[in-house]
């Protein structure tokens, strides 16, 4: 393979659509129902895990993504998402680093979780938006060193609270 001109994989190029899918998702929260939005969520955090796990990481050492996403635009969806869900934004926290020196429960908002997600993704997606491939590549190797790091978790966190919202028909008539 020429160096000059990379091409992507497949599962590379299905990441990068569905870091776009789910930005988009979270942006249009607000115009949906909370079990369409839950359901939506349900259908792409998986679908995100698996392309997120296979990203390679070897093509550079030191790969960083500048943020894109500011505060202001993290705290609307959060909000967004917040008023969306009501009281089943809230949901216990049972792996927690935490959970184990303590004796009551820690409540987690989905709201917040999602956001976690967003952030890095909709930054990767800043970043590689008409960007050449080395630069794809560059932001397909930071992004997935974070998932490893740490929103892989939060991802199977959100994914767990969100099942138990739509499989329990919690969010049928509210």
């Amino acid at each position: 393979m020429d160096n000059n001109n990379t091409t992507l994989s497949p599962n590379s190029l299905a990441f990068i659509a569905l870091s776009n899918e789910y930005c988009a998702a979270m942006e249009a929260a607000a115009t949906m129902s909370p079990l369409e939005f839950a359901k939506t969520m349900l259908r792409l955090l998986p679908r995100i895990y698996m392309a997120a796990s296979d990203l390679r990481t070897d093509s550079l050492d030191e790969a960083y993504i500048d943020p894109a996403m500011d505060e202001d635009a993290y705290n609307a969806v959060v909000s967004a998402v917040q008023a969306l869900l009501g009281e089943h934004d809230t949901y216990l926290e049972v792996f927690e680093e935490d959970m184990k020196y303590s004796d009551t429960p820690i409540a987690a908002s989905i709201a917040e979780g999602l956001a976690d997600i967003m952030q890095p993704l909709y930054n990767f997606v800043e970043v590689v938006r008409d960007a050449p491939d080395e630069l794809i590549e560059a932001a397909l190797a930071a992004v997935a060193e974070d998932f490893r790091a740490y929103w892989s978790r939060v991802l199977c966190n959100q994914l767990r609270a969100i099942n138990a919202l739509v499989y329990s028909d919690a969010l049928e008539n509210f």
